[in-house]
């Protein structure tokens, strides 16, 4: 039977999990999520968790925030006066926004704190400094 090897593309069926149990992503009712194995478009724990699954194959892996989305960044924080927010802006907590940096670089960010003064917000991705367990599925090779 044929195994995953780095390079080959695989469609795979996943559901992502918290430490508290809570699923954050899901292919459950979608297409199975396709890529190439060791190319970088999924997180580097995943992807490690391939080679070697054939087709059929179901796996628990638990990935550790290093190898997920890293670990949290409190310098990926920052403060914005209130006032130079603009009205129309959602400023509830957890809301995602994407900024523009004076770069013109267009980063998404979360809304962290809200207070009368300033709005805190938060570039790290919101699985930073989180552990990760994902169900897999090997649907396919090729």
């Amino acid at each position: 039977m044929t195994q995953v090897q780095t390079g080959d593309k695989v469609r795979i069926h996943y559901t992502g999990t918290l430490a508290d149990g809570s699923t954050f992503d899901s292919s459950e009712g979608r297409d199975p999520l396709e890529f190439t194995v060791g190319s970088g478009q999924i997180i580097p724990g995943l992807d490690a968790a391939l080679p070697g699954m054939s087709e059929g194959d179901r796996k628990t892996v638990e990935i550790p925030c290093a190898e997920a989305y890293g670990a949290h960044n409190p310098d990926a924080t920052q403060a914005i006066p209130r006032a130079q927010v603009p009205d129309t802006v959602p400023l509830e907590v957890g809301t995602r926004l994407n900024v523009q940096t004076s770069e013109g670089e267009v980063l998404p960010v979360t809304v962290a704190e809200v207070t009368e003064e300033a709005v805190v917000l938060d570039g790290n991705h919101p699985l930073a400094g989180k552990d990760l367990t994902f169900e897999i599925e090997l649907v396919s090779i090729g």
